[in-house]
């Protein structure tokens, strides 16, 4: 079934134009607390850092990452989705995950797989299959904090640093250009002047 061909009379209602966001909590703050401050992620998304047109510096690269990870982190849908790994992981730290023991869930065991899910999905909401195979790219390789972090808590920091790692490579590549533009006019142009030279004689 199609949901154009919902109609309206069954669509929720009392639906409210502005999300009232004044007493919630922001996943910043919650970063924050777990030692994952913005520079720290900043920091492991840069080890994996290739220059790319509109971000051929790591100072470009640096100012277009935290832009994009604000943006994502902009959605409550995704702090969400990130939370509930960060849950997870602490559910499995004191050994309350269903059908896997504490020990086991140390172990970081390869058949432990929804992790790995949880990486992806927030890679991929965040910036589509490009997001993914930013996501796999930090997983494997493990740079920065990712190394020191437990089994769902490297999959969602990686999940996230992929997808707006990959957003900062084809969302930011005007801002190479842009920062030349704002260059080039701040450099005023002198006029010819007809004065002589010092020292030159007046025809």
């Amino acid at each position: 079934m199609k949901l154009s061909n919902i109609k309206n009379e069954k669509k929720k209602k009392n639906q409210p134009d502005d999300v009232d966001t004044s007493n919630t909590i922001g996943i910043i703050k919650v970063f924050e607390d777990a030692g994952l401050s913005e520079d720290v992620l900043v920091h492991t998304a840069m080890e994996l850092y290739v220059p790319h047109p509109g971000v051929e510096t790591k100072e470009i690269a640096e100012k277009v990452f935290k832009r994009e990870l604000e943006h994502a982190l902009s959605d409550p849908n995704l702090c969400i989705l990130v939370y509930s790994g960060m849950l997870l992981e602490k559910a499995g730290e004191k050994g309350e995950l269903p059908g896997m023991s504490k020990e086991t869930f140390n172990k970081d065991l390869t058949f432990l797989i929804v992790d790995e899910v949880i990486g992806m999905s927030i890679a991929k909401y965040i910036s589509g299959d490009k997001g993914i195979f930013e996501y796999v790219r930090f997983d494997k390789l493990k740079p920065g904090i990712l190394s020191a972090l437990g089994p769902f808590m490297d999959d969602v920091i990686a999940g996230l640093i992929g997808g707006a790692s990959a957003n900062m490579y084809s969302r930011g590549k005007d801002d190479g250009a842009k920062r030349e533009k704002k260059k080039v006019k701040k450099t005023r142009t002198r006029k010819p002047t007809n004065k002589p030279k010092a020292g030159g004689f007046a025809g």
